[in-house]
């Protein structure tokens, strides 16, 4: 390790601050470009140790969690850059993504996202001996970051960590570190926790216990097993209730599930027959149901069956059929592609190469691509021009405030 006088001239995909050094970029978590440091460097990567030019687009941090000169929560990297820059970033991300693979579309303007606004959080949470962490990792390292406020949440989340954690104390087992996901539902708190071994009847008995000494939690799981369910937690699709599985996905934010969802609509229109791909528990199906016939295609179990569910008890739906498949071992034909009008996918971050090869070759005239992951987004747009679609347009949507993730919805026709 080595100390260093360095200047940041622009910022990494991760939104490190990158210098060019004399042997190769050094990254710099927490700087801006244009600043100026000493720092303590360690191969490529450096700790900044001083400041001698902050960068104007320099801001104070909302949280006393955000603190690189203390036990700083890894859950932000990008709080202390100003709204302006920040969104540039944020969009650029998309640009560069796109254009890696030699795509120049239109991209517009950044859907922002506030504080506030996460109705669901992943928590990293452990029992030592002196007392329960429940928080996020200090990045690049293990260390759980037990926290007391986080403005990205909704306060639903916030104004409940002592009942989360009380609950999280209940389902520890041992000293080892586990996940409990928090979804806020119109019906309560649905916690879900992750990485533990089948509980016990003792601790069983515990989990219930403290949950019913509770308020406002709907729903407890391990590893997808019900603990204990008050009320079944709902969200809503577009006006249609859904019952999500215990720990199924979600998006994170309702307001850049609106944005997404309104840019899929307005772009499908008055396609008689749609279907949705990687559909998850119906986020898009059962709002593209209220003026199409929908076939849904989802790999979880679960989540199918919540979709089939809210679909048959909500009147004024066109029929939509599910389907178990995973797309990724076998994607939709060609032959079966030939009856619909219109197409949605929303695949996980591994994008959905093997299923836009087929689709590449359709006669689907209109095509709604959603991701949250730009790089194969960009891949699957580049197969898909090559098949014969045009991109009329790509937008970025911020769902995880002050982090290098973005969301993006990019709209084909044929």
């Amino acid at each position: 390790m080595s100390t260093v006088t360095i200047t940041i001239t622009r910022l990494g995909a991760q939104g490190h601050g990158i210098a060019n050094g004399p042997d190769g970029p050094v990254y710099v978590p927490h700087a801006l470009p244009g600043e100026t440091l000493a720092i303590a460097r360690n191969g490529d990567h450096g700790t900044v140790i001083s400041t001698s030019n902050p960068s104007p687009d320099r801001i104070e941090p909302l949280c006393r969690h955000f603190d690189p000169d203390r036990d700083a929560c890894g859950g932000c990297s990008l709080q202390h850059l100003a709204a302006e820059p920040y969104h540039a970033f944020k969009r650029q991300l998309v640009v560069d993504a796109l254009k890696s693979k030699g795509l120049t579309p239109e991209v517009g303007a950044l859907v922002i996202a506030h504080p506030g606004e996460r109705r669901r959080a992943v928590f990293s949470a452990r029992q030592t001996e002196d007392e329960f962490l429940l928080g996020f990792n200090r990045a690049e390292t293990n260390h759980i970051v037990s926290i007391s406020e986080c403005p990205i949440a909704s306060p639903g989340i916030v104004d409940r960590l002592e009942a989360i954690r009380s609950v999280g104390k209940a389902l520890a087992q041992g000293s080892g570190v586990f996940r409990i996901s928090v979804l806020e539902t119109l019906s309560g708190l649905d916690i879900a926790a992750e990485g533990l071994k089948a509980p016990s009847d003792k601790q069983r008995r515990l989990v219930t216990d403290v949950v019913l000494s509770l308020k406002n939690i709907a729903r407890v799981s391990i590893n997808g097993e019900i603990i204990i369910e008050l009320q079944r937690p709902v969200i809503d699709f577009g006006g249609v209730a859904v019952s999500p599985p215990a720990g199924g996905f979600t998006q994170a934010t309702r307001q850049a599930e609106d944005a997404m969802a309104t840019l899929v609509l307005d772009h499908v229109g008055k396609a008689k027959r749609v279907i949705d791909l990687f559909a998850g528990s119906g986020t898009f199906s059962l709002r593209l149901a209220r003026k199409a016939k929908v076939h849904a295609v989802e790999s979880d179990d679960k989540s199918v069956k919540a979709l089939d569910h809210a679909a048959r008890n909500t009147q004024g739906l066109k029929p939509v059929t599910v389907e178990k498949r995973d797309l990724f071992r076998r994607p939709m034909m060609l032959s079966e592609l030939k009856n619909y009008d219109a197409l949605v996918f929303d695949p996980p971050r591994a994008g959905a190469e093997t299923q836009v090869k087929e689709l590449a070759r359709s006669t689907v005239k209109t095509i709604a691509a959603v991701s949250c992951n730009p790089l194969t987004l960009a891949r699957d747009l580049r197969v898909l021009v090559d098949g014969g679609y045009k991109i009329v347009s790509v937008t970025p949507i911020d769902q995880f405030l002050w982090s290098p993730h973005v969301e993006a919805v990019a709209l084909l026709t044929r």
